[in-house]
């Protein structure tokens, strides 16, 4: 397989269609190697319109789904971004050559472990790989961008609050058949925005399924 002309009609003949046109965006996405990121033995379904499983429940996203979280986040040279989900390391190598700095977290060290291998093929792509539950107790951090790569049944307001002033988090709020893509903003230190971006189906992001959060 010509993996280049692979990615290159990931982009034109997904991605783009998809109303994805931030220019950056698909760069990024074109000089990811996203076959190096597929899990073994699904590497001639890596530039497939369709998820692909990963294990423990969870799926590598659609490329149209990666390139709609990269543009909806406006990610500048400048910011920090937290990515909740590694998952096999894709986005965020995709999240890197956007950003400032990335760091991901995962609750499952297999996929941490997994990640860390994957990004060695990416130039460029420098991401800080921790193993922890985002559900936890505990501070995240503060944060320009944060992606959630999976969905949550129930709002949980605790990763907005790690986001700093002018921060933006997408999330998937919902349940199937029909979930909720949302991009949330902070305003200032007590205020935030919610906006509906797209209806979408995404496996539920490990620990999530408690109603623990709360819908402003």
């Amino acid at each position: 397989m010509d993996t280049a002309a692979a990615r290159r009609q990931m982009v034109d003949q997904q991605i783009r269609t998809w109303e994805v046109l931030d220019e950056r965006v698909l760069d990024a996405l074109g000089a990811i190697p996203r076959e190096a990121f597929a899990p073994a033995g699904f590497e001639d379904l890596a530039f497939a319109d369709a998820p692909i499983p990963i294990g423990f429940g969870q799926t590598m996203l659609a490329p149209k789904m990666h390139g709609r979280i990269l543009q909806s986040l406006a990610i500048n040279p400048i910011d920090s971004v937290l990515e909740i989900g590694t998952g096999t390391g894709y986005l965020a190598a995709c999240l890197a050559l956007l950003a400032r700095k990335v760091k991901s977290i995962d609750v499952h060290p297999e996929f941490v472990a997994l990640a860390r291998r994957n990004l060695a093929h990416a130039r460029g792509a420098d991401v800080e790989i921790g193993l922890r539950d985002a559900f936890a107790p505990g501070p995240l951090g503060e944060f320009d961008v944060i992606a959630v790569t999976g969905s949550m049944p129930v709002y949980d307001a605790r990763f907005a609050a790690a986001l700093a002033p002018g921060g933006r988090l997408f999330a998937i709020v919902g349940a199937a058949p029909v979930m909720e893509a949302i991009l949330v903003r902070r305003v200032s230190a007590a205020e935030w925005t919610r906006e509906s971006l797209f209806e979408t189906v995404v496996e539920p992001l490990t620990g999530s399924a408690a109603p623990n959060g709360f819908v402003f």
